[in-house]
C-alpha cells in the first residue's frame, strides 16, 4: 500500500533538513568574510543590476531594432512567470520554514540584513526569476558572443546570497535555479518561434 503524500514528504524534509542545516551554516558562518558581508547583500536588489538590463536593452535594440522591444518583454515575461510559479504556486503548497524564522536554525546563523519574509522558503524565488532571465539572455544573446554562460554566474551569485544571508536554505536556491533555467528555456524557445533569433546588424 502506497503512503499518503503528506507523511512521504515530511520524511524528505527531515531528510534534507541537517544537510541544508550543515551547508547554511557554513556558507554564513565559515565561508564568510567581511568585504562578502558589505558586498552580496546588494547582489539581490534589482536596482543594483539596473546598468546591466539598461545596457542589454540599448545593446539589442542597436543590432535588432525590429525585435528588441518583444526580446525585452520576454525577458520581463521570464521574470514574472518565474515570480509567479514559485511565489503563488510552490510556496502555497510547499510550506518549509524559512532559516531566519526557524528558532532552531537563526540562533546559528548571522544577520546583517533587516528582511526575512514570513512566507514559505521553498523554493527561491529570487534563484528562480534570476535563472530563468539568465537562462533567456544566454540562449538569445549566444550569437554575440562567446561569454553567454557568465549570465549563469550572475544569476548564481544571487542564489548564493540568498543562503549567505540567511533567507533560504541551498535546497531552496538550488530547486529555484532549475525551475528557472527550464522557464527561461522554454521562453527563448517560444521567443526563437514567434519572433525569430536575434542577429548582428550587417
Amino acid at each position: 500500500m502506497d503512503l499518503p503524500a503528506a507523511p512521504l514528504l515530511l520524511t524528505f524534509w527531515q531528510q534534507i533538513q541537517p544537510i541544508d542545516q550543515w551547508l547554511i551554516v557554513h556558507i554564513n558562518q565559515n565561508w564568510s568574510s567581511s568585504w562578502l558581508d558589505a558586498i552580496l547583500p546588494f547582489f539581490r536588489e534589482p536596482l543594483f543590476w539596473a546598468p546591466m538590463y539598461l545596457f542589454l536593452i540599448v545593446f539589442v535594440g542597436m543590432n535588432n531594432p525590429k525585435k528588441w522591444i518583444w526580446w525585452a518583454l520576454a525577458l520581463v515575461l521570464c521574470a514574472a512567470i518565474s515570480d509567479i510559479i514559485s511565489s503563488q504556486v510552490i510556496k502555497q503548497l510547499v510550506m518549509r520554514v524559512r532559516p531566519c524564522q526557524d528558532p532552531d536554525v537563526s540562533i546559528l546563523l548571522r544577520f546583517f540584513i533587516k528582511y526575512c519574509p514570513q512566507s514559505s522558503s521553498f523554493t527561491s524565488s529570487h534563484a528562480t526569476s534570476y535563472f530563468a532571465q539568465a537562462c533567456f539572455l544566454h540562449q538569445t544573446l549566444k550569437y554575440y558572443s562567446k561569454w553567454t554562460p557568465l549570465f549563469f554566474i550572475w544569476s548564481g551569485s544571487v542564489a548564493y546570497t540568498q543562503v549567505y544571508v540567511g533567507v533560504h536554505y541551498p535546497f531552496d536556491v538550488l530547486c529555484g535555479g532549475l525551475l528557472g533555467y527550464f522557464i527561461g528555456l522554454f521562453i527563448s524557445k517560444l521567443f526563437d518561434k514567434q519572433v525569430g533569433s536575434l542577429r548582428l546588424v550587417a
